[in-house]
C-alpha cells in the first residue's frame, strides 16, 4: 500500500470535502469503539466518517488496563457469555496482532484464609478455559515461588495459580483499528466535536459538528449516525430508564527496575477486597486499578485523586513489602473513566456493577453504552446490524480480520523490533521503514519508542497538539520522567517542521502540554 499522509494540512483541505458529502454511516466517538465500527463499515464498502471531539483515544481508550482479557470476575457474576465472547476475541486478537496484542502471564497468590483458595480458583479457571477451548493454567506450590515472583508476601502463602491472558498498548491499538479502516476507504478526523444531531421529520439525519481548531461549523448529512461516546453517550440521545455510571480507574507507573515484575500479579486489596494488579508494560511496572465514581467534568481529563495514590500505594506493600515503593518511585499515573450501564440500583458498589453493554436506538441513529475493549469487534457487528436497515446497505460477516499483516520486508532488523512495529503500525509500516532507514533504530531514553516512530507520527499520524504526539501516538509522556521535559528539545528539532508549527506555536503548545501532564498524569499533592 502506498503511503497516504493523514496530517494537519491533510485535514484542513479534505474537512470541507468530507463535510459536503452524503454518507452512509457517520461514526461518533475515536476510541476503540468507534474505531471498530468505522473499520467494519469500511471493509463492506459503506461511505463512513468518524468524527472525534478531542483526540483518537483521547478518553478512555488511551487510559485502560491495557488488558486484553475475557475476565474472570464475570463468571462469578454469572456473565457467561461475555466471559465466552471475551477469550474468544482474544485469541483472535493475539493471532491477528502479534506485537500488538501479546500474550500476558498472570499469577493469582493464595493466603491462608484468603478468597478465593487453590481448588475453587482453579475450578473457575476450567470453565474458563472450557470457554477458550484450551487449558490455560496451572499451580505453583511456595517453594517455586520465590523463583517465579521474588519479593512476594510469603506470609501465610498456600501457592499461586498461574493463568495467561494479553496486555496490549490501548491507543496504539485504536490508531491501527483506524488504519485498517483507512485503508478499506473509510476516513477520521480529531478535533471535531459534535454539537447536536440534525432531525427531519422524527428522524436523525446529521450532525451540526464544531471543528475545535478554526470553531468552524460544518453540518454533515448521513443515513445513519452511530454513537460511541463512551461516558458521554447520554448527551446526543433522548433519555429512557437506563443511565450511565461514569466509574473512573486509576493506575500508577513504576519503572521497570524499581519493582521488576516478569508476570501480572493479582490479589484483593485488604482494605475493601477488590481486585488489584501489579503488571510489566512497555518496559514498567504498572499498579492498578482503582474503581470509584466518578463526578468530575467529563469534558476535563480525569485525574487520579491522592486518595486513589494512598490506596494502590498500600496494595503494593501489600503484596510486595520489601520492595517499600512510596510516591517518590512512580513516574507517571493516569486515569480513566469507563462508561458503565446501570439500571440505577440504589446502593451498588462500582465494582458491583455489571459491564454488559447496551443499544439505544432512534429513527436513523444507534447508540452503544458500555461494552469491553476485547470485544470491540463484536460490538461493532451488532452496531451496524442495527444501523443497515436506516442505511440500506447489507451486512454480511464472513468472518474476516480486522488487521491485515503488511507486506513490507523487514530484512535488517531484529526479529523482536520487526514484531513490535509491524504490530503496531499495519499497513502504515512502509512509511515507518523509510524513516528508520533516514533515522536509524535509536530509542527515545530507555523507552522502546524509536525516534523514527515520533517522526512518522508527526508526519502522518494526525496530531494536532504536542499532548496527541507524546502521550497517544506514543508513550513518552507517561514513560519518561516529568512527561519527557528533558527531551523536549530533541523532540522539537526533530517533530517540529513535521508539524509545521512556528516557533511561537511549538512553545504554546509545550507550556500547555507540561501543565496537562502536571495535572493529570504527574502525582497529586498529599493531602493525607
Amino acid at each position: 500500500m502506498s503511503e497516504r499522509r493523514w496530517n494537519a494540512a491533510w485535514r484542513e483541505q479534505a474537512l470541507p470535502q468530507l463535510a459536503a458529502q452524503e454518507w452512509d454511516l457517520l461514526v461518533i466517538g475515536g476510541g476503540i469503539c468507534g474505531a471498530g465500527i468505522l473499520r467494519e463499515a469500511a471493509r463492506r464498502g459503506w461511505r463512513c466518517l468518524l468524527l472525534e471531539q478531542r483526540d483518537f483515544a483521547w478518553g478512555t481508550s488511551s487510559r485502560s488496563s491495557k488488558m486484553v482479557h475475557g475476565g474472570l470476575r464475570y463468571i462469578a457474576k454469572g456473565q457467561l457469555r461475555l466471559t465466552r465472547d471475551s477469550v474468544r476475541e482474544r485469541q483472535r486478537l493475539l493471532g491477528e496482532a502479534p506485537g500488538l496484542v501479546e500474550p500476558l502471564s498472570f499469577m493469582l497468590p493464595h493466603y491462608r484464609g484468603g478468597f478465593p483458595g487453590p481448588r475453587l480458583f482453579g475450578a473457575l479457571l476450567n470453565l474458563y478455559d472450557a470457554l477458550a477451548g484450551r487449558r490455560n493454567h496451572r499451580f505453583y506450590p511456595p517453594q517455586l515461588l520465590r523463583y517465579q515472583a521474588p519479593g512476594l508476601s510469603e506470609a501465610g502463602l498456600l501457592g499461586a495459580t498461574q493463568f495467561f491472558d494479553a496486555v496490549t498498548d490501548d491507543a496504539r491499538l485504536v490508531l491501527r483499528v483506524l488504519g485498517e479502516a483507512r485503508a478499506d476507504g473509510g476516513e477520521a478526523l480529531n478535533g471535531m466535536r459534535v454539537i447536536e444531531l440534525l432531525r427531519e421529520d422524527g428522524r436523525v439525519v446529521g450532525v451540526l459538528a464544531e471543528d475545535s481548531e478554526t470553531g468552524k461549523r460544518y453540518s454533515l448529512r448521513s443515513r445513519a449516525v452511530a454513537q460511541a461516546i463512551g461516558a458521554w453517550a447520554e448527551r446526543l440521545r433522548q433519555p429512557d430508564s437506563v443511565r450511565i455510571r461514569p466509574l473512573r480507574g486509576s493506575h500508577l507507573l513504576l519503572p521497570g527496575w524499581r519493582l521488576p515484575v516478569a508476570h501480572a500479579f493479582s490479589f484483593m486489596h485488604e482494605q475493601d477486597g477488590r481486585p488489584v494488579f501489579v503488571f510489566p508494560w512497555e518496559g514498567a511496572t504498572v499498579i492498578g486499578t482503582t474503581d470509584q465514581d466518578h463526578a468530575d467534568d467529563l469534558d476535563r481529563e480525569a485525574a487520579i485523586s491522592p486518595a486513589e495514590v494512598r490506596y494502590l500505594l498500600q496494595a503494593c506493600a501489600q503484596s510486595f513489602p520489601t520492595a517499600r515503593i512510596t510516591r517518590r518511585d512512580v513516574l507517571s499515573c493516569w486515569a480513566g473513566v469507563r462508561p458503565v450501564v446501570s439500571d440505577g440500583q440504589a446502593g451498588l458498589k462500582p465494582s458491583d456493577e455489571k459491564r454488559e453493554h447496551a443499544l439505544w436506538l432512534e429513527p436513523g441513529c444507534v447508540t452503544l453504552a458500555g461494552g469491553k475493549l476485547t470485544t470491540f469487534r463484536l460490538l461493532a457487528l451488532e452496531v451496524l446490524r442495527a444501523c443497515a436497515g436506516f442505511t440500506g446497505r447489507s451486512l454480511a460477516d464472513s468472518g474476516g480480520a480486522v488487521f491485515n499483516r503488511p507486506n513490507e520486508p523487514l530484512a535488517g532488523l531484529s526479529p523482536s523490533l520487526g514484531r513490535r512495529l509491524a504490530g503496531r503500525h499495519g499497513r502504515q509500516l512502509s512509511g515507518v521503514r523509510r524513516l528508520i532507514d533516514e533515522l536509524g533504530e535509536e530509542r527515545v531514553d530507555a523507552s522502546d519508542i524509536l525516534w523514527a516512530e515520533l517522526a512518522w507520527a508527526a508526519e502522518s499520524e494526525l496530531v494536532l497538539h504536542l499532548d496527541d504526539l507524546l502521550l497517544r501516538r506514543t508513550r513518552l509522556g507517561l514513560l519518561l520522567a516529568g512527561g519527557g521535559r528533558d527531551e523536549l528539545p530533541r523532540i522539537r528539532a526533530l517533530c517540529q517542521a513535521r508539524l509545521g508549527w512556528s516557533d511561537a506555536r511549538w512553545q504554546q503548545e509545550e507550556t500547555d502540554y507540561l501543565a496537562l501532564w502536571q495535572r493529570c498524569y504527574g502525582l497529586p499533592e498529599d493531602d493525607a
